[in-house]
């Protein structure tokens, strides 16, 4: 066994295993649970550990969980793709046109030196019937009465999240375009390319992976998130995390819950690797 260890793959072995022993602690373990609660049932004060698809069979069939499944995927696709939108010119800015790259990316991250809970709340205060952004069109003569469309709704839970995802979209493609080789600009230019065939031909191709990160970071935890469609969401804006968060709490249904996560990442994941293959095929065929 000493032996072992001198060789490099005895090192390596040795290095990684408090980080592999650390993740399945804090990671395997609670994704076994979770698997072995759904197949469980739950009496009115006690669990049954017959082993069951029930739960299953009910996420399946449920119209409201399918309902809010579809809803989370489609609200967390637009924030996503919101938020690469709207960071791709930031981080392009950034990367090509200022020199002042550290003081931007500082800019960037200020909104994490403030609680996330209380960016939502502001953003509750800014849309709300008598909030800033109604009184403000008030004041101007804008609107007659304040807008009633602003808050409470999927509208809301989009323009929340991608507030708070934003700087989650712009580093991962910032990195991506300041990796790129200036030599291939200026082939491009050389050859004849004008700054828009420079940027579809060989920028754009070449930040693929850095938009794919920026997707897959935003597109993933949003799925998960009840804390923003709770306070900005209302009736039309909630989540499967909303359902989750009952069932583990009011409803006290902990098998039906589990069932419900696993459902969704599930769904997340077979969402993820569809995009990631569809999106790297066009940026292939971009090239």
């Amino acid at each position: 066994m000493p032996g072992v260890l001198k060789t490099e793959t005895g090192k390596g072995l040795a290095l990684s295993a408090p980080a592999s022993l650390y993740v399945g602690l804090l990671v395997a373990a609670p994704l076994a649970i979770l698997v072995a609660y759904s197949f469980w049932t739950q009496t009115y004060v006690a669990i049954d550990k017959t082993l069951t698809w029930a739960n299953y069979i009910e996420a399946a069939t449920d119209p409201l969980v399918r309902h809010l499944m579809l809803r989370s995927i489609l609200i967390a696709g637009a924030v996503t793709l919101a938020t690469v939108a709207l960071a791709y010119p930031i981080a392009y800015f950034i990367a090509f046109r200022t020199q002042k790259k550290t003081l931007w990316l500082l800019l960037i991250t200020i909104p994490f030196w403030s609680s996330y809970l209380l960016r939502v709340f502001s953003w509750k205060l800014i849309l709300g019937f008598n909030g800033v952004m109604n009184s403000a069109l008030l004041t101007t003569g804008a609107i007659d009465e304040p807008l009633t469309f602003l808050l409470y709704n999927e509208f809301a839970v989009v323009l929340t999240l991608a507030h708070a995802w934003a700087p989650f979209a712009i580093l991962p493609i910032y990195v991506s375009l300041q990796k790129i080789d200036r030599a291939y600009l200026e082939a491009a230019t050389d050859l004849g390319c004008n700054r828009l065939e420079r940027f579809f031909r060989v920028t754009l191709p070449l930040t693929v992976p850095g938009i794919i990160a920026a997707s897959l970071i935003i597109f993933i935890p949003t799925v998960g998130d009840y804390v923003t469609p709770s306070l900005v969401g209302g009736s039309q804006g909630k989540m499967i995390a909303n359902l989750m968060q009952v069932q583990f709490g009011a409803a006290n249904n902990w098998p039906l819950g589990a069932t419900l996560s696993l459902v969704a990442m599930a769904s997340v994941g077979a969402v993820a690797i569809g995009f990631v293959v569809i999106t790297t095929a066009l940026g292939r065929r971009i090239r």
